[in-house]
């Protein structure tokens, strides 16, 4: 004990005598035309450009680092399925397929897409696809999705997570599942390029804007495919789990926290990308547990508020229903999975929304009875999930 202090005594004493030579040297070498304090402060400033310079270098070699890894792996990856013959016998029965779909569904929801976003498409898959693969290896017949330029930095992951993906159709998933056992270090491969996209996807949907460019729509649907896949499932929630959260509650605020006047289109985009994240069954039921406390809690301040005939935010009472909308696509999309039994009834969220449901609609429904319509439906699908649940429980 006596010992630890001691060391600390001196590498405080140090530390002291460091700052007084540090700031002699600064006195007796400043410029005449200058106090000690604008000459401290002009060095601590050239300082950090310098500091700032090194780390956009860093930030590129990382990146540089990051594609050889990715390149490496598909090219391993690749050549593992040649082996085994599965790829090559496969190449030939692929079909074109159309990514028509996601416009489509898009413009369902109500979101109008400008010329720019309807044209906006390019061959980033191929080019990927082009630029990693052995020159003995036969390019594969890739999706030609919409997405981003290739200046934007988070294309080279969308890039490899999508042929990832196409790969792993294209091959069986117990040859990849080998792959991904026998390469397990390179594995890592994926999570940190999955991790990598969530930064890159929090950092905008913190602040989304219009044009909602669809790369970042593909992005989410491309994460909710990788999540599914059962393969490739666990490499990514060991390391991006606590990222995946961030990003379920970054995009629940771009909903409940837009008060703009013209925030409905963005924030149909919004809504329609947490339902592309709800549709891996991995994450449906935080989704939904995280949503119905959202819907709880206001609920509860829109009874208080009834009885102090107090006012109340409108903006969040009209942003509440995006939520209704989600929740109500979840749900049946968990109905008509049957996959009742993985909404967890014993959620605490679940459980405290049932247990008030009628009591609140009761409450709330003369001073807001659009609310209490949507509560009542939302109740339904949740009684209908539970008692779907119990049938299928019950079934010996």
């Amino acid at each position: 004990m006596i010992g630890t202090k001691a060391r600390m005594d001196v590498q405080k004493w140090y530390l002291r005598t460091s700052k007084l030579a540090l700031a002699l040297a600064i006195i007796r070498s400043k410029p005449a035309d200058k106090s000690s304090r604008e000459y401290t402060e002009h060095l601590a400033m050239l300082l950090s450009e310098e500091e700032s310079k090194w780390k956009s270098k860093v930030e590129v070699l990382e990146a540089e680092v990051m594609q050889l890894r990715q390149k490496l792996l598909v090219g391993r990856l690749c050549s593992g399925s040649l082996k085994s013959g599965n790829l090559s016998s496969q190449l030939e029965a692929q079909e074109p397929k159309s990514s028509e779909s996601t416009l489509a569904s898009m413009e369902d929801s109500g979101c109008d897409l400008s010329n720019e976003q309807r044209t906006e498409s390019s061959d980033l898959s191929q080019h990927f696809v082009e630029s990693c693969t052995p020159t003995h290896f036969p390019p594969l017949p890739l999706v030609k999705r919409p997405c981003a330029i290739l200046q934007n930095p988070l294309s080279s992951h969308m890039q490899f997570l999508q042929y990832l993906l196409e790969l792993k159709n294209l091959t069986e998933s117990g040859n990849l599942k080998r792959d991904l056992t026998h390469f397990e270090k390179d594995s890592s491969t994926v999570s940190d390029s999955v991790f990598q996209l969530l930064d890159g996807l929090i950092t905008f949907y913190r602040n989304p804007k219009l044009p909602f460019s669809r790369f970042w729509t593909e992005a989410v649907g491309t994460l909710a495919s990788l999540i599914s896949d059962c393969n490739l499932s666990s490499h990514i929630l060991k390391k991006c789990s606590k990222k995946l959260e961030e990003f379920e509650k970054t995009l629940l605020h771009a909903i409940l926290g837009n008060n703009h006047i013209n925030r409905f289109q963005v924030q149909r985009y919004v809504s329609q990308s947490l339902v592309t994240l709800g549709s891996c069954h991995l994450l449906r039921k935080s989704i939904i547990s995280l949503l119905l406390s959202e819907v709880n809690g206001f609920a509860d301040d829109l009874g208080a508020i009834n009885q102090e005939q107090a006012s109340y935010d409108v903006s969040r009472y009209e942003n509440i229903f995006y939520l209704f909308w989600v929740l109500e696509q979840l749900l049946q999309k968990e109905t008509k999975e049957g996959n009742t039994s993985s909404i967890g009834h014993d959620d605490q969220e679940i459980k405290k929304f049932l247990q008030k449901h009628d009591e609140t609609i009761f409450q709330l429904s003369d001073a807001f009875p659009l609310f209490t319509i949507y509560l009542w439906r939302v109740g339904i699908l949740l009684n209908s999930a539970q008692i779907e649940s119990l049938k299928n429980n019950s079934i010996p």
